[in-house]
């Protein structure tokens, strides 16, 4: 008979046995007490058995009711504290050669592991730095990322060391200086009428660039800047000598000689700050007083020059 089928009996003679005596009863409970086995609890001494049957006898039938209720009690909480399984032990791990194969042998299988000799488990380590590769290939040059945010700007650097003299150059064209300047005469003589009337030139002896105008007795400036001028008349006898020596409209200088029975020579000179387009030009006075220059065909009394003495544009 099981545990359990002990346990499902006494349950049933306690609650049928009251109805007999209690002498019946109690014999009967004793009975069924002891038929447990002691593998039920085999920590316990079998002394704590027979401590409810010795405590049994000595008590009157009431009080024997009294016992078998704290029996019914003890064996209801019996399938509870067999039902709680008892902590195990882990196997024992054995310990394994690196040598020894993955699965263990049939032999080992076909008996149990306490008469297997316990072998160490050893784990393998490998170093990686031993069994390190070469180096592989360089890989592909990857696509350019995009442009980053634009730093601050930076500051000025120190000067850097003076380089070597370079080679010279090829010449270059020729200095273009500028120049204007004439010298012209007349061979004949002079005589004023009833205005005035400018003093016209026939003989060229230097007129650069032609900016003597020969038909109106002019010089016109083309090369701004400041000129020199010069003019030299030989008077007549007896006679009034007046000219100017003209800026535009403006008379300048003034040319004068008074009437005697001798002819001298007469020269006046000057210098001027020419615009572009001016003209300068001698002017004879007009008849209000009797005036004349003298010449002659075989020399030149009556000479006018000019020339440029500086540009005002380098």
């Amino acid at each position: 008979m099981s545990q359990y089928q002990h346990i499902q009996l006494s349950l049933v003679s306690l609650i049928t046995l009251p109805s007999l005596s209690p002498h019946l009863s109690l014999s009967l409970s004793l009975s069924l007490f002891l038929s447990f086995p002691p593998a039920l609890f085999p920590s316990l001494p079998f002394s704590l058995y027979l401590s409810p049957l010795s405590l049994s006898l000595s008590l009157s039938p009431s009080g024997v009711v009294i016992m078998l209720g704290v029996c019914l009690s003890v064996l209801l909480l019996l399938p509870l504290a067999s039902s709680i399984p008892s902590p195990s032990k882990p196997p024992p791990r054995l310990c394994r050669r690196c040598c020894d194969p993955l699965q263990p042998p049939e032999s080992s299988a076909a008996h149990p592991a306490h008469h297997a000799a316990a072998t160490p488990e050893v784990h393998t380590y490998i170093n990686m730095t031993i069994l390190k590769g070469d180096k592989g290939d360089r890989g592909d040059k990857g696509m350019p990322g995009k442009n980053g945010k634009e730093g601050p700007q930076g500051y000025r650097g120190p000067m850097g060391p003076q380089g070597t003299k370079g080679q010279a150059g090829a010449p270059g064209d020729a200095c273009k200086t500028q120049h204007s300047s004439f010298s012209v005469g007349r061979r004949k003589s002079l005589h004023s009428i009833d205005y005035y009337q400018a003093l016209v030139f026939d003989t060229v002896f230097i007129n650069l660039y032609e900016h003597f105008n020969m038909f109106k007795g002019k010089f016109y400036c083309f090369v701004p800047g400041i000129y020199f001028f010069n003019v030299n008349i030989h008077t007549w006898n007896f006679k009034e000598t007046y000219l100017h020596l003209m800026h535009n409209d403006k008379e300048q200088v003034i040319l004068y000689a008074q009437p005697s029975e001798r002819s001298i020579m007469q020269s006046q000179s000057v210098m001027m700050d020419l615009a572009l387009n001016d003209e300068v030009w001698v002017r004879l006075y007009k008849r209000e007083r009797e005036n004349a220059v003298y010449s002659d065909d075989v020399d030149v009394y009556i000479t006018f020059n000019g020339y440029l003495v500086a540009p005002s544009v380098q």
